[in-house]
């Protein structure tokens, strides 16, 4: 049963979607469970592997840490705005920033924290090399970017997951 609805509940979403998009009739409600049924099925090749978490207490120091950061950044960033980035050597760049972590469930979270923080744009990974090309709106020394994800972020996040 599992093979042929892999994902009973999201076949019953997209069916029941189907039926709200379109006048219901006998043949809308066997063509919406036919595409609804081979969509799971498209998903669950996609799907990605399960998330093991080794040490969830990391995640909830980080949530708050994260939450401060990004208090913090949203003052800088505005202060910056208001006073028309009159603060000397401060500009905006590329920094590129060498990850230990290989994992995709940390490096999507990572992906997340940085864009969720004002003034920091993430733009590519390169998975050989294992470098992250970050944008700072507000770039003072690219080596405290550097140690800031590094220690701050990417050392609980490899404290929370395996590998």
């Amino acid at each position: 049963m599992s093979r042929l609805f892999p994902h009973p509940l999201l076949s019953l979403a997209l069916l029941l979607l189907w039926l709200l998009l379109n006048s219901f009739s006998f043949g809308h409600l066997v063509l919406g469970a036919v595409v609804a049924t081979l969509a799971a099925r498209a998903f669950a090749l996609i799907e990605p592997d399960r998330v093991v978490l080794r040490r969830p207490m990391a995640l909830v120091r980080l949530f708050f840490i994260v939450g401060y950061d990004i208090i913090r950044s949203n003052i800088a960033v505005a202060r910056l705005i208001i006073s028309g980035g009159r603060h000397g050597r401060r500009h905006s760049d590329f920094v590129e920033i060498p990850l230990r972590m290989r994992n995709p469930a940390p490096l999507a979270l990572l992906a997340m924290i940085v864009t969720a923080t004002p003034g920091t744009a993430w733009l590519e990974y390169d998975e050989e090399t294992g470098v992250l090309l970050l944008h700072v709106f507000d770039l003072v020394e690219n080596q405290d970017w550097i140690a800031l994800i590094g220690t701050r972020y990417e050392s609980l996040l490899m404290e929370a997951f395996p590998g």
